[in-house]
């Protein structure tokens, strides 16, 4: 039996969801981001029980399938721009669309629906605070990251970042570095 978990996009929350399975007596299959598979059927007070553990850790059990597809949307890009090392050798659309079985015409106007913001710009928000991420780690160059985030050109990703944080990703990381050495200093 499969449960829908929305907000699980970490690690962490995996742990979570394991640990409030074990307690409820439950045995797991499997537990990605946004959904727990379970060898057994759950009870409905097992249900209301997983349901309240979830709640407490900011996550959320789903029973609505138009939300169970955006969750899996959004699982699918977190886990393609956080969690993956590999290059995408298709579009992300195409992506999508055989990730979860369903017309990409189709996802991204429940998506935009529901969000209110459209797929492209989730992927968008999504790329740069990844970019940040390896900005502050210092262990790539922009060329390298430009590449690993599928950017055509690191002047693509340079306007992209400009676009959404206002500032270049060259003095975006010079203000990181500005306020460590400050920090330093006390």
């Amino acid at each position: 039996m499969k449960l829908y978990i929305k907000n699980m996009v970490c690690i962490r929350c995996k742990m979570v969801v394991k640990e409030e399975l074990k307690k409820l007596g439950l045995h797991y299959v499997s537990v990605e981001l946004g959904e727990a598979e379970i060898m057994e059927d759950i009870s409905a007070e097992q249900r209301d029980q997983f349901k309240l553990a979830l709640l407490k850790s900011g996550l959320e059990l789903m029973d609505d399938k138009k939300s169970i597809l955006i969750q899996k949307i959004k699982n699918v890009i977190i886990e393609l721009i956080h969690y993956s090392e590999e290059p995408l050798t298709i579009n992300f659309s195409d992506h999508l669309s055989q990730k979860l079985n369903h017309n990409y015409t189709y996802l991204a106007n429940l998506f935009s629906e529901v969000q209110g913001t459209t797929i492209e710009k989730f992927i968008i928000s999504h790329k740069i605070e990844r970019v940040k991420e390896l900005l502050v780690y210092n262990e790539l160059n922009l060329t390298e990251i430009a590449y690993l985030m599928h950017y055509s050109s690191v002047a693509h990703l340079s306007a992209q970042f400009k676009k959404v944080t206002g500032l270049t990703p060259s003095h975006f990381k010079q203000l990181r570095e500005k306020r460590l050495n400050m920090l330093e200093d006390i």
